[in-house]
């Protein structure tokens, strides 16, 4: 039986309490108007096949590049407009990253989830600030925090009143431009009754590998996805491009869009196995 919370995106839609498998994916960083609206449309059209709930993610903002010359987006105001173009036209919730109080409100009025990154999990008044919007709320679990110490995060959220609360496990810091992502931390901050979301390419990505920028084994995404689906989680996150290889940001760890269909098929099917035997 599922015990983790049900929070409620949208109208028919909510993660966790027993809801199916979701999605959250997109390109990493907004490239522009039509780029977005093509791969939102694109990446509704696959899900739909495969039967799974989808959230557009993309970043206006890539506020923690490796480098000052890396690609960071389109800023606050041009890239909500876009995103606000992407859930109107193609009528998909969107999430994306806030990185500060200031940016609360304006990411409020657009976004159906507010994303707060790793390095920002413990700010106190960014998570506050976050809350007290009453949207929901994914927190992505620092690459330098235990899975436990999330309990704590997520309750600077709860403090507000607002339950509506997710967990994203992005791999821990292992050193030397390396990341491992601990399947042990699904199950841990799963037992705090929040729904759990596995973000599949930020823990293959080797933060700072290329010198200048962040590198990545896009390889591997497949068998973590698999892995993550078959201890039991509530959503994944997969960040996804036509052609990674040419993307401004984080291009090495994003999941080619032509490779997506068959993995969703494959973790619906484990994902089916793992919710029989609960």
């Amino acid at each position: 039986m599922d015990t983790t919370r049900e929070v409620v995106i949208g109208p028919g839609f909510c993660i966790g309490g027993g809801a199916p498998l979701a999605l959250i994916a997109g390109p990493c960083a907004i490239e522009s108007q039509q780029h977005a609206l093509e791969m939102a449309a694109a990446l509704r059209e696959v899900t739909a096949a495969a039967g799974v709930p989808f959230i557009y993610k993309s970043s206006y903002d890539k506020a923690n590049r490796t480098s000052v010359d890396g690609y960071r987006g389109p800023g606050l105001a041009a890239g909500l407009s876009v995103l606000e173009r992407v859930r109107q036209d193609v009528g998909v919730p969107v999430l994306s990253d806030v990185h500060d109080v200031e940016q609360v409100r304006a990411g409020a009025e657009v976004l159906d989830v507010l994303q707060i990154p790793a390095f920002l999990c413990r700010q106190t008044d960014l998570l506050l600030a976050a809350g007290r919007t009453g949207k929901p709320v994914n927190i992505k679990k620092g690459q330098f925090l235990a899975p436990w110490d999330m309990q704590h995060v997520a309750r600077k959220v709860d403090s507000t009143a607002n339950p509506r609360i997710l967990l994203t496990e992005r791999g821990a810091s292992f050193g030397y431009n390396n990341l491992v992502a601990d399947m042990r931390s699904l199950a841990i901050m799963r037992a705090f009754g929040y729904p759990v979301v596995f973000d599949a390419t930020h823990s293959v990505q080797l933060p700072g590998g290329a010198g200048g920028a962040s590198s990545g084994q896009r390889e591997f995404v497949p068998a973590l996805t698999r892995a993550a689906v078959g201890v039991g989680i509530d959503a994944l996150f997969i960040e996804v491009h036509a052609d990674p290889d040419r993307a401004p940001s984080d291009g090495p760890n994003m999941l080619k869009l032509a490779d997506l269909p068959a993995l969703l098929r494959q973790v619906v099917a484990i994902d089916a196995i793992v919710r029989q035997a609960a």
